[in-house]
């Protein structure tokens, strides 16, 4: 045994196919620890490039997690809709376009993040029982073995007391590591995107819990959460909003001073400006999506050419799932 690894016969660690396998499994952070680098010029390089290599990893894997998101939906609002014209809700020959706004029951829908779940757990699964079955006739593994590495090494964990393709010779060699290579990718990017759908599932629990518990016992939680709730601040709308609310000198408002104050006395400069720059914000970001063509009201997921706005897998989601809409 060697760091962990059954070296019968091990293959070359730095030929072409080693070095491509040890710079995969650095920039997918898998890091199986078989191999490393051990001069100083090797280790300076591995540095630098495992910065640039890492971080464009994680904008792959955020890029497929943003188009498996989109086709799942897609596909299951086909199934939608195919499921209101079975139950008569939706005309036999209706079609997508300007249309949809007329229909209330398709207006917003989104999948839910439950089913997305569902369907990620179910082909990361399928995904992880067929590629165990390539481990266990190859490496000669036994099945459990294998469905143990396959989960180490897709969650991206890299413990390395098993890793694959480390023999000097295969039957099928070039077939095995090319199977070997397309396994590896499509289980981390899917194992990925399940562990961010789980997350919002666990931040829904989460949200659900701390709502029931919600100090119940402390009366006076509850009177600074409605104190915060009314202040005496210019938001966007606000002035509509009072325009059809009639002003009573005797009615009173809770201010961030004194704890009240009336409604008919002046705002402060402080105020007034964070409000403006609300106010701005929002003008600046009606005028992008003018100029670049997309309206307010239309979907994110319509945008199909470039990035999203959002940063990161959660952002990549956020609105995009039943769950996540800011209604919820």
């Amino acid at each position: 045994m060697a760091a962990g690894i059954r070296v019968d016969a091990l293959r070359p660690r730095w030929d072409f196919p080693g070095a491509f396998y040890f710079v995969g499994t650095v920039v997918s952070t898998i890091g199986f620890g078989m191999t490393t680098p051990a001069t100083v010029a090797g280790k300076v390089f591995l540095i630098v490039y495992g910065l640039f290599g890492c971080a464009g990893t994680i904008l792959f894997f955020n890029l497929f997690l943003e188009r498996i998101i989109s086709l799942l939906a897609f596909i299951m609002k086909a199934c939608h809709e195919r499921q209101l014209r079975r139950s008569g809700l939706l005309p036999p020959n209706f079609r997508r376009g300007p249309a949809v706004s007329g229909v209330g029951s398709l207006v917003g829908w989104k999948p839910s993040v439950y089913h997305v779940m569902l369907i990620l757990g179910i082909f990361a699964i399928t995904l992880s029982c067929c590629a165990s079955a390539m481990y266990t006739a190859v490496e000669g593994w036994n099945y459990v073995d294998s469905l143990y590495y396959c989960f180490v090494t897709f969650s991206t964990i890299g413990f390395g007391d098993f890793v694959s393709s480390q023999n000097a010779a295969y039957q099928n060699q070039g077939l095995y590591r090319f199977g070997n290579f397309i396994f590896i990718l499509m289980g981390v990017c899917c194992i990925y995107s399940l562990f961010n759908v789980i997350s919002i599932v666990i931040k829904q629990v989460l949200n659900w819990v701390l709502k029931k518990f919600e100090c119940r016992c402390c009366p006076k939680c509850h009177k600074s959460s409605a104190r915060l709730g009314r202040r005496n601040a210019i938001t966007p709308g606000a002035r509509l909003r009072r325009h059809n609310i009639s002003v009573d000198a005797d009615g009173q408002y809770d201010s961030d001073t004194e704890g009240r104050r009336l409604s008919g006395e002046m705002i402060s400069m402080r105020e007034l400006t964070a409000s403006n720059k609300v106010s701005l914000a929002i003008l600046q970001k009606q005028l992008s999506e003018t100029a670049n063509g997309y309206p307010r009201n239309v979907c994110i997921n319509t945008r199909q050419n470039g990035f999203s706005a959002g940063v990161g897998a959660l952002a990549i989601m956020n609105n995009r799932l039943a769950e996540t809409s800011d209604s919820r």
